[in-house]
């Protein structure tokens, strides 16, 4: 990664970053301090260079998973930490790795991205240390002995033999026989003390890697495009964000969000995008929901607040609802997050704060009274479980009948893990809570209303 005062100070653990953010005496200072040598070799100290999510983390782990967007560095991550694991003190001194294995998704594109791509090994290497390249056997050499070869996805036999004390695995989840390949590679990484996997993907909803990554031994990082955005076209930033921010291939692609989805849940990711809309039509009535957590401190749930509207044109079987904003606080007293859903009622004009008084009673009203007086605030009681509030809810979105203004992202991971043998997700869903009653109020009751006095006349 190139240096200079470019680099972005706000969520990198660089020497770089504090040099930068330095006045421009003290990077001169800094920089006439070191000797001729030090100027040599800073280039490719990749420590100092690097943003955090590039940096294994520490521990005594087997496989570093690095999961992100296009662009967010992850080839110079696998290149740099496969020098760490070969290059020694000097240039012909071991290293503690001899045997690596580079494996992808075909030799060529080994060939062409870890090898000799932008960000690459070649790249990466400082002159004194250059492995060469041996074309006809597949493999780069280092000074000091070690050896790194390629190995090719599509021909997960080819491993079968060879031994290696480490190995780095591009875009695992795009693997066509990835599992196969994983295997046969795990029986090779046999030498050594500790051998060591580094993986760098683009996540994608495949079962090799969610083993992977539920697996023990296994540590993660994260990063999205963003991250390396120092270091990438401000016109590739701006299109990719136009045209896929807020979508399913934007949260994957660029985001690096693995997305699952659990078995029974009451909604996908392809049907809320299917829900998804831009604009919003004038709106006939608009609540904020509240799910107050049980307690305010660091250590308590969030506080689900959820924005909702709905069109009442036509009979109660045609409404449509749209969920316009997720205000969720977390780790919030009561004062802090009851500010939060009346400021969510001015900023909406909403016509009703809705919340539930199973855990704090009268408090929760009390609490917002503080805030507002005069706020509309109207008491619900969870007399059912999770589950069977939430199923008719999702039953009209798979009417087609509510729809998601925009994306909303934390409130629809909550959903998808919603499911019909109830929450698989950590901690509580208070944002998919406060979308209940939101709905409930909107959609439900009415039509629950609506169909009572023609139940009577039956």
């Amino acid at each position: 990664m190139p240096g200079g005062s470019n680099l972005k100070p706000q969520g990198i653990r660089s020497g770089a970053a504090l040099i930068a953010s330095e006045p421009h005496e003290t990077r001169e200072r800094f920089l006439n301090d070191l000797s001729e040598g030090e100027l040599l070799a800073l280039p490719y100290l990749f420590e100092f260079w690097a943003f955090d999510h590039q940096l294994p983390p520490e521990g005594d782990w087997t496989t570093w998973v690095i999961l992100g967007g296009r662009g967010a560095g992850k080839t110079r991550a696998g290149a740099e930490w496969v020098r760490a694991q070969v290059e020694g003190n000097g240039p012909e001194d071991a290293g503690p790795a001899r045997r690596v294995a580079l494996v992808g998704e075909t030799v060529d594109q080994v060939r062409e991205v870890m090898v000799f791509g932008d960000s690459g090994i070649l790249a990466c290497s400082p002159p004194d240390r250059m492995p060469e390249w041996e074309a006809g056997r597949r493999r780069l050499v280092w000074p000091n002995g070690a050896v790194a070869q390629v190995f090719s996805a599509h021909d997960p036999e080819s491993l079968r033999g060879p031994q290696f004390d480490a190995a780095w695995v591009d875009e695992l989840a795009k693997w066509k026989k990835a599992q196969e390949t994983w295997d046969m590679l795990q029986f090779g990484l046999r030498l050594g003390v500790h051998p060591r996997v580094c993986v760098t993907t683009t996540p994608r909803n495949v079962e090799v890697l969610k083993a992977l990554l539920s697996r023990e031994g296994t540590v993660v990082t994260r990063a999205a495009t963003e991250a390396n955005r120092a270091f990438l076209a401000e016109s590739f930033l701006a299109e990719v964000r136009a045209r896929y921010a807020g979508t399913r291939l934007g949260r994957q692609e660029l985001d690096g969000v693995l997305l699952d989805e659990e078995d029974g849940a009451l909604w996908s990711l392809d049907m809320l995008d299917g829900l998804r809309v831009d604009g919003v039509p004038d709106l006939d009535r608009i609540v904020v929901a509240v799910d107050p957590p049980v307690t305010g401190h660091s250590g308590s749930d969030e506080c689900g607040i959820i924005v909702a509207g709905v069109v009442t044109r036509g009979d109660v079987g045609h409404w449509q609802a749209y969920v316009l904003d997720d205000a969720t606080v977390s780790a919030a007293s009561p004062a802090a997050w009851a500010q939060v859903a009346v400021a969510a009622m001015e900023s909406w004009q909403a016509d009703k704060l809705v919340a539930e008084v199973n855990q704090g009673g009268d408090l929760v009203a009390e609490v917002v009274r503080q805030i507002d007086p005069m706020v509309p605030f109207k008491a619900v009681r969870a007399s059912r479980g999770k589950v069977a509030r939430a199923e008719p809810v999702a039953a009209l979105y798979e009417q087609g009948r509510v729809h998601h203004v925009g994306a909303h992202s934390a409130l629809e991971d909550q959903m998808r893990r919603m499911t019909q043998a109830g929450y698989q997700g950590q901690g509580s869903p208070d944002r998919v809570d406060a979308l209940v009653w939101a709905l409930h109020e909107l959609m439900v009751e009415p039509a629950a209303k609506w169909r009572a006095p023609r139940m009577r006349g039956l």
